[in-house]
Formats: structure tokens, C-alpha cells, sequence
């Protein structure tokens, strides 16, 4: 270690709340029957250490033994990052070309854990399988850890709620600026530079996912994004994105059209609005999370247009990294789901109605669960932005 960097230098919370995040999750492990879980999805990691990084593509794990000091095995590269972000001590890195695995099987033999009931997260998306081959030929079985971590998540504490807001501020920010550049002629690139540009120099870091911005036919196909198509009269556009502040990501959708929108379009676009408003209308401690989803489809089944809303209504948002700005993994807001709602829950809800190959509309709020309702983090009016050529 250098004096130049030093331990928690970047830390985005305080050391007590690190450790008591980790203390939860050890209350949550000992009624899992756990003896150790190994945590290797950079969000978990976030939310446990506070250690980001765009380099999780190469292998990183945090070790939290039931008892103990908790450990964390990482890339040689990562080490200073590491230590700036976080406030661990026993740390344990690797050099490229060494195989990660036997510094972990190492280190859990040192612990005294080899051969006991240790948790993974199996349905991770950075738990590939050649690691959890390695890991049940060396400890033998492995248990599965998921959703420990995702369920201390789910509530946001006032603090990250405070970060979710800043980032909703910056999403205000992109969003006014890629409004603003809908006109006949301009392009999506134009869009989205101004989007992008303007989130960024409000504050925003680099978000999980990049802004869905398309125009004309192109915006009838769902998750396309921009590529160079140029706006043209008695065309829309359709703009989504997100911004983050500290990894904790706000997103929002909002429609334009140039000319005079068809009545179509102005249809949907009201459709889209109301379920939107019955949905937050929905939303309240005790109610399940399917009530939101309920009383969306509702309104979007009496306005005739259930063959083109096939999705949930919305998904928690809080923590992300690429390839994903929400925490649709961890709460959805879709029939089925029971989860009572919770003050501190964080959610973005997206209607949107498409005639695919034709246009897209939608509209959306980044809201928090309150004891009485919900709070809207955003400010962009709703409207369906119409531009004269």
C-alpha cells in the first residue's frame, strides 16, 4: 500500500453502515444453516463492501464467514481500487495467469471452512460454471445463498434513498436535454449525445445500461437504441434512460412526436398515462406487488390495447452495474408477486404501447414506497411532447 491511497479514501457509505449490512447478512445466514457464503455479483458486493469496479468482468469474491474477519479475493489490478472503495482488510489478490480458485480454496482452508456448509449465489450472472465446477471439486457441495443479499436490498435505507434522488436529477437533466433535440432532421445520435451529455455534467457516473432512444419505425421494436436515423415529420421519438450517483440508479421514459401526432398516437399515449397514474395510485404499504401491475393492465385492457402490453408493470431499482440499470431480479411489480410493499422501496414503473414496426409510446416515474403512498423522484411533465416540424 501506498500513503497516496488508503483505506475507504472513496467509500460512499460510513464503515458502521458496511458492518451492519454485514451483520444482517449474517443473521440471515445462520437461518439459512450457512457457515460461510461467498458473494461474487458486483451489487452484492456493493451493497456488503462498497467496492466498484468496471473491471468485474475478470473474477472477484467477498468470503463473509459466520464468525470471523470477512475476506476478499480480487484481481492484483483491483487492489488499489479495492482498498479505496472499502474498509476490508484481509484482502487477497491474484496475479493474471494465476487461477483465482486456489487462492479461494486456500484461504477457506486457512479459515477452517473446508468441508462445511458454504452458500454461493448460483443464480448470479457472474457465477459462470467452470467456477462452481472448481468450487464443488474442491469443498465437495455448495449451498445456495440467493436472495440473502437481495432481501436486505429490497428496503432502502434514508441515505440510499437520498443517492436514488440525486440520481433521478440527473435523469431530469438528460431528459430535458434529449427533448429538446427532437425536431425534424435531427437524429437519435443527436439524442442521445445531448441525453448523455447533460446527465453526466449534472453528476451522473457511468449507468448499467445505455439511454433506449429511437425514432420513426424504428421505435416500434422494443430495446432498439439509437443508430444514426434522422427524425422526420409526423414521426415520433421514444426516449428512455438512467442516470446513477453512487451506483444507485433512477431511470425515466417520455414520448415526442413531430407534427401533429395521429389519433393513434394520442390514444395510446393517454392509455399509457393513466395506467401510469392508477399504478402509482396502487402503490402503498401492506399491498402486495402485483396490485400496481393490477390496476395498470386495467386500465390498458378497458382502453383496448391488451395484445400490446405484455410485460410487468415495473421493477425495484437501487443498486446496478452493466448489464442492467434496475433490480428487476430482486422485486417486480407483475401478477403473481405477493411481496407486501414496504416504506423504502424503490421502484421504476415504464408502461409503454407499441404498434410494432410503427411506434412506440410511453411514460414513466422512479418512485419510493412512502408510509402513506408513494414520492415521485422526477419532475419532467408527462406529456406527450409535440414538436411543429
Amino acid at each position: 500500500m501506498t500513503d497516496a491511497v488508503f483505506s475507504g479514501m472513496e467509500a460512499t457509505f460510513t464503515r458502521e453502515e458496511f458492518a451492519d449490512r454485514q451483520s444482517r447478512a449474517r443473521e440471515a445466514m445462520a437461518r439459512a444453516g450457512l457457515d460461510a457464503m461467498l458473494v461474487t455479483s458486483p451489487e452484492n458486493i456493493y451493497y456488503l463492501t462498497g467496492q466498484q469496479t468496471p473491471g468485474y468482468y475478470t473474477f472477484q469474491c467477498f468470503l463473509l464467514p459466520a464468525d470471523g474477519e470477512p475476506s476478499f479475493v480480487v484481481r492484483q489490478l483491483e487492489y488499489f481500487n479495492l482498498v479505496a472503495n472499502t474498509y476490508l482488510e484481509d484482502i487477497h489478490p491474484f496475479s493474471d495467469g494465476e487461477d483465482p480458485m486456489a487462492v479461494i480454496n486456500a484461504l477457506l482452508a486457512q479459515k477452517g471452512l473446508a468441508g462445511r456448509r458454504v452458500g454461493v449465489e448460483k443464480s448470479g450472472w457472474f457465477f459462470p460454471v467452470s467456477v462452481y465446477e472448481k468450487m464443488v471439486a474442491a469443498l465437495g457441495s455448495l449451498h445456495d445463498a440467493g436472495g440473502i443479499v437481495e432481501r436486505l436490498r429490497m428496503v432502502k435505507s434514508p441515505t440510499e434513498i437520498e443517492k436514488l434522488s440525486r440520481a433521478a436529477g440527473y435523469v431530469d437533466a438528460g431528459m430535458r436535454a434529449g427533448l429538446a433535440q427532437v425536431a425534424e432532421g435531427h437524429t437519435e445520435n443527436d439524442l442521445v449525445a445531448a441525453m448523455m451529455h447533460d446527465a453526466i455534467a449534472a453528476g451522473s457516473e457511468y449507468m448499467g445500461m445505455e439511454p433506449l432512444v429511437s425514432a420513426g419505425r424504428r421505435s416500434g421494436i422494443p430495446h432498439g437504441t439509437w443508430r444514426r436515423a434522422r427524425i422526420a415529420r409526423d414521426e415520433g421519438a421514444f426516449l428512455e434512460m438512467a442516470a446513477c450517483h453512487d451506483r444507485y440508479h433512477a431511470a425515466l421514459m417520455r414520448s415526442a412526436w413531430v407534427g401533429t401526432p395521429p389519433r393513434q398516437v394520442t390514444d395510446m399515449m393517454s392509455a399509457c398515462q393513466d395506467a401510469l397514474a392508477a399504478a402509482l395510485d396502487a402503490i402503498r404499504p401492506g399491498a402486495p406487488c402485483e396490485a400496481p401491475h393490477i390496476a395498470c393492465q386495467k386500465v390498458i385492457d378497458s382502453a383496448g390495447y391488451t395484445e400490446n402490453f405484455r410485460k410487468r408493470c415495473g421493477y425495484s431499482v437501487g443498486i446496478s452495474f452493466a448489464p442492467d440499470w434496475g433490480e428487476g431480479g430482486i422485486l417486480s411489480l407483475n401478477t403473481g408477486v405477493k411481496t407486501e410493499l414496504q416504506p423504502g422501496m424503490t421502484f421504476h414503473l415504464p408502461p409503454a404501447l407499441r404498434i410494432y414496426g410503427r411506434f412506440t409510446v410511453g411514460v414513466s416515474e422512479t418512485i419510493v414506497v412512502t408510509e402513506t403512498g408513494h414520492r415521485v423522484l422526477g419532475t419532467i411533465d408527462r406529456s406527450l411532447v409535440v414538436r411543429d416540424a
